[in-house]
């Protein structure tokens, strides 16, 4: 069964300690959009799939977040949300790893109901036949140098 959230209301993540974002939904619209992206469009096509992932989670993230808590420049002094300031915030692994895992991938995800029984005694496995004899002693242990 999918679970339908039908608000649209923004949300915040926390995604280390001080660290947290507002963000919108994740909507169809918005990941068509994020596909769209120039940066996006624009990887070569031998872009391996962690320079498509972080490409992805930057176009996702400047459209998705909306405000944020606890980032600041090298002074110290708060900032404004800015596509720069997301696409730096992103650099960071952590951060980028918590925004993949907390927003994007669950968001790509359906929440299902398991719908796969468990394998039953007497299914196809069961009369499965072994193929290999068993060993008439154990190898010995290969010499430590």
């Amino acid at each position: 069964m999918i679970r339908l959230n039908l608000t649209a209301t923004p949300g915040w993540l926390d995604l280390a300690p001080g660290l947290r974002l507002l963000v919108g939904p994740l909507t169809t619209a918005l990941m068509v959009s994020a596909r769209a992206d120039l940066a996006v469009e624009e990887l070569p096509k031998g872009a391996s799939q962690e320079e498509m992932a972080l490409a992805m989670a930057k176009a996702v993230a400047r459209r998705a977040v909306l405000d944020w808590e606890g980032v600041g420049d090298d002074a110290g002094n708060l900032v404004p949300v800015s596509p720069a300031g997301i696409n730096a915030l992103l650099e960071i692994w952590p951060v980028f790893e918590a925004f993949q895992t907390l927003y994007v991938a669950r968001g790509l995800l359906l929440d299902q109901e398991k719908n796969v029984s468990a394998p039953l005694p007497t299914g196809p496995s069961a009369g499965a036949i072994a193929t290999a004899s068993p060993v008439k002693r154990a190898a010995r242990t290969a010499p430590q140098d």
